[in-house]
């Protein structure tokens, strides 16, 4: 209820602002500029009043006041920590974002989203998010795993965070991409020595007796309900069947994550509300799809009747297997007078996420990568680059690292892992797309996992923007290693470039071993540039050893190619490029008019 009474429509997208300081309104404004279509301001001066209706008809509230007037304000109207939308308290001086309530659901990531548009700091108390360990109330969230009783979760926590010995189990071998947990949290910790149990299944019930322990039971959304019904079946009818179905299965509803069946039966009344009075979607397959699926259980009146030899059954297994992933039968199809149902369960698939962790600093790697690697239960990489990040990985993540050379092998481990199950982010620097590890590992990948692609800035991207704007033409990326290209064919792409008229970018371009290469496409460009061509190069780009240089064409063949080894990014402009304020610049060729 409103605090007046009134029922309200909740806003679940919606941040309510409450700002009632000439300071406070103007980080408000500030807020309402970066989330136009999110923010909604109260700025009247009855503070209270102002933050118990926004608390009522928002998803979030953002309140710039001080924590104990807010929490003095809103205990009349507090209701459970699972449902009280989030709350944050931003003080007078713009210094601290504080996550006040609901920091599992969505209160610590609003705090550090506000902290970030304001440039003040984050602060978060609850006891996971301090110890780096994933909160257990949204465990697997993402993934759409909720909890199927909340009572445990505190006992389970206080073991988890103190060390105690914590199982988790998963039915059978289907084992869910599940951020880690610390390491005394494993499938392999005894169940008699275990003090608390995490349990991820969609089974209705525990095959044993009560636990003796604290055990958290999660609900993964793996199940999907096929239904058929003649014209004009009651909802009550199809409910009661999807209700016995799931029942003589031992299958919990809280696991459905959808109702599915065919186009003939897209505007049944009793199936549609079968499905809206438990809150499922409804998933409406053309009957022609539905005919190709392999089923126990064929009719060939059904097919007679709607152009499929099979709905409930095909329905589940098709709707369970969408984008590629596998399904299988874990009801065949139920008759009542009117109705058929059937259930599929998916497999879950392990996810790979390719990270790029950009240049080197920190600051400009992106807060998704950053994300990714906070999220991986394990992390493949190169020595180098996993020394860069470790402080990021939460309690628990397993590190694969490997040296240079050996980029087959992490491509194949990476893969593998997320075969097994597992959350894996294999990371490198720069773009995981350019010149790194995207495309070998994409190369042994199949359809049997999950692929994420988070875009990282590159070298040359980094290089460019220190060295001026020598990029701001076509262009080419061209590497010089000939370990897995042979010459001939590095020579053709650096002529094609040459005669093209591109600025060129290049990779790898001198080692102690290989010295020749990059003298030989420098004399090749010249052949199409004149002496005064600006060239720039960058070593260890955004990092603390950052060195960077603009010369010319003539300078780089005369010996200043020297100063190139592998940890450079060498940049060599087109005829339009020149240098201006010492800047390296390649214009678009704008005309500009006044």
């Amino acid at each position: 209820m409103h605090p007046t009474g009134k029922a309200q429509m909740t806003d679940s997208g919606a941040i309510g602002v409450i700002a009632v300081t000439e300071r406070g309104r103007t980080a408000a404004d500030r807020l309402q500029a970066v989330w136009p279509d999110r923010v909604r301001t109260f700025t009247e001066n009855r503070a209270g009043e102002q933050l118990r209706s926004a608390f009522a008809d928002c998803g979030a509230v953002v309140a710039f006041l001080a924590v104990g007037a807010t929490v003095r304000a809103l205990a009349p109207v507090l209701g459970d920590k699972h449902t009280d939308p989030p709350v944050v308290c931003v003080d007078e001086a713009l210094q601290h974002a504080v996550a006040v309530l609901g920091g599992h659901h969505g209160g610590n990531a609003l705090a550090v989203e506000v902290a970030g548009v304001l440039g003040c700091r984050p602060v978060v108390t609850t006891a996971s998010d301090a110890a780096s360990a994933a909160p257990l109330d949204s465990y697997g969230a993402d993934l759409g795993l909720t909890v199927a009783d909340t009572a445990p979760l505190a006992p389970a926590g206080a073991a988890l965070l103190s060390g105690r010995p914590v199982r988790l189990e998963f039915d059978g071998d289907r084992v869910w991409p599940l951020p880690p947990l610390p390491p005394n949290a494993s499938t392999a910790t005894p169940r008699e020595s275990a003090e608390a149990l995490l349990r991820v299944s969609d089974r209705a019930a525990a095959p044993e007796a009560a636990p003796a322990v604290p055990t958290v039971v999660y609900r993964p959304p793996s199940l999907v309900v096929g239904v058929g019904s003649a014209r004009g079946a009651a909802a009550e009818e199809v409910g009661a069947l999807v209700d016995r179905t799931l029942a003589e299965a031992g299958l919990s509803a809280r696991s459905v994550r959808a109702l599915a069946t065919v186009d003939a039966k897209a505007d049944e009344e009793g199936i549609l509300r079968a499905a809206a009075e438990r809150g499922w979607p409804v998933r409406v397959l053309p009957a022609s799809e539905l005919a190709g699926v392999d089923v126990p259980n064929p009719s060939e009146v059904v097919r007679a009747e709607v152009g499929t030899p099979s709905v409930a059954e095909a329905a589940a297994l098709r709707a369970a297997g969408e984008d590629g992933a596998s399904a299988a039968l874990v009801a065949d199809k139920r008759k009542s007078e009117n109705a058929t149902a059937a259930v599929a369960r998916l497999r879950p698939r392990g996810r790979l996420a390719l990270v790029g962790l950009g240049p080197g600093a920190r600051d400009l790697a992106a807060p998704r990568a950053l994300a990714e690697l906070h999220r991986a239960s394990v992390v493949v990489g190169l020595d180098q680059y996993l020394d860069q990040v470790r402080d990021l990985l939460r309690p628990g993540t397993r590190v694969v690292a490997s040296g240079l050379g050996q980029e087959e092998e992490r491509a194949r481990t990476a893969v593998a892992e997320a075969q097994a199950g597992a959350a894996v982010a294999l990371i490198g620097s720069g773009d995981a797309g350019v010149y790194a590890m995207a495309s070998p590992a994409l190369d042994f990948a199949g359809a049997d996992i999950d692929v994420v692609g988070v875009p990282g800035i590159t070298a040359a991207v980094a290089a460019a923007h220190r060295l001026g704007a020598p990029l701001g033409h076509d262009h080419a990326y061209i590497s010089l290693s000939d370990l897995h290209t042979p010459w001939e064919a590095i020579e053709r792409r650096v002529r094609a470039a040459a005669e093209g008229d591109f600025t060129v970018c290049f990779y790898n371009p001198r080692s102690r071993r290989r010295d020749w290469q990059l003298p030989e496409a420098l004399r090749l460009l010249a052949g199409h540039r004149p002496p005064h061509t600006p060239v720039g190069y960058v070593r260890n780009a955004a990092r603390d050893d950052e060195h960077a240089a603009v010369t010319t064409l003539a300078a780089m063949l005369d010996g200043e190619v020297e100063a190139v080894d592998m940890y450079t990014v060498v940049l060599v402009g087109s005829s339009a490029s020149r240098t201006v304020a010492g800047r390296f610049v390649t214009p678009r060729g704008y005309t500009w008019r006044g």
